[in-house]
């Protein structure tokens, strides 16, 4: 389990550290542990237009003032979103797409339980989409803005882990969905390079890589 130390950095240094660390969440309707491994992350800033934070303080907001490492959820188009509070007030990194951990224990039941929690079109939604954005992920595990926003994570219930994994190379480029006007230029989007194809959007099919 992380401790919450580790979450006391800047938000694009979280950000890519985050790249490869297993997020653990025991859903309750399976009795399982579903396991995720983070393949794409977003950083934002109090300071920068993007962030919620710049829109100043108020209770929903409240998560993104609280220590690193505070969990911050919302609704993104209808579905469940995880955010996890960084070093500085207002700082944070949204978790924008995850691939179902190949080495957890169970495999094969996580795959099953991931799979009705989140159908694709009444039929089953393959192994590589079920994660492969920020809502998808809250979806196939089964988290909840009103069970977990500002919250702390939990070694019983839910946990990020570090599973000795480090990518060959990050990719670092534009963040997803931002309006015009609101600093949509900056490089704060990082991608595992390994697992580029199955993050929200490929960089790797554009050229908008930041060398």
């Amino acid at each position: 389990m992380l401790s919450p130390s580790f979450f006391q950095k800047d938000a694009c240094e979280l950000a890519q550290a985050l790249l490869g660390k297993v997020i653990f969440f025991y859903n309750d309707q399976h009795q399982l542990w579903l396991q995720a491994q983070i393949i794409e992350t977003e950083a934002y800033y109090l300071h920068e237009k993007a962030s919620h934070a710049s829109l100043g303080y108020t209770e929903k907001r409240k998560a993104l003032f609280m220590p690193a490492g505070t969990i911050y959820m919302y609704y993104a188009r209808g579905g469940d979103s995880l955010n996890i509070s960084a070093e500085g007030e207002g700082n944070a990194v949204l978790i924008k797409s995850a691939f179902p951990y190949p080495d957890a224990e169970k495999h094969a039941m996580m795959i099953t339980a991931m799979q009705q929690n989140n159908p694709l079109n009444r039929t089953v939604r393959p192994i590589e989409k079920l994660c492969a954005g920020q809502t998808l992920l809250c979806k196939s595990l089964g988290l909840k803005v009103k069970q977990w926003d500002q919250q702390q994570f939990s070694k019983n219930r839910f946990y990020l882990a570090d599973v000795n994994y480090i990518p060959s190379k990050i990719i670092p480029t534009t963040r997803l969905g931002i309006p015009t006007g609101r600093d949509g230029h900056l490089p704060y989007r990082f991608v595992d390079h390994d697992f580029a194809k199955y993050c929200t959007k490929n960089p790797l099919k554009k050229q908008n890589i930041i060398s």
